[in-house]
């Protein structure tokens, strides 16, 4: 079994087309009530669905995980993006920073590197 991808509500879909193609995702679906990316790097996709009332997800975060995620963050700023916060280390050793969509649901931000699937603390098989 493999994750397709993961639909999120958006209550304005033009301005979160925008928003997730800024963030480097590329759309390859779109109609009057949807879109779909896929993500730069690997074989997952993200969905968009428009519900006029959607009011953002804030119990749930989107993570996308970005090799350069300092670069980025600084890009993006520059491009208008507003952050909940800085790049930080957590101490379950990622590297992330949080924004919001404009519905509002949370997107974080992260490196993780080797650390993503295989931290020190891993279950053993």
């Amino acid at each position: 079994m493999r994750l397709n991808q993961v639909t999120v509500s958006v209550s304005d879909l033009p301005a979160s087309i925008a928003f997730y193609q800024r963030l480097g995702l590329k759309m390859i679906v779109r109609n009057d009530h949807y879109a779909r990316f896929e993500c730069p790097d690997g074989s997952s996709t993200f969905s968009i669905l428009l519900e006029p009332g959607a009011k953002g997800v804030t119990q749930t975060v989107i993570h996308f995980e970005d090799d350069a995620l300092d670069a980025t963050v600084v890009r993006l700023k520059r491009e208008g993006l507003t952050f909940d916060d800085e790049p930080h280390d957590q101490t379950w050793a990622w590297r992330e920073v949080h924004l919001r969509d404009p519905t509002g649901n949370v997107i974080c931000l992260y490196f993780a590197g080797e650390n993503r699937l295989n931290p020190p603390w891993r279950l053993k098989d």
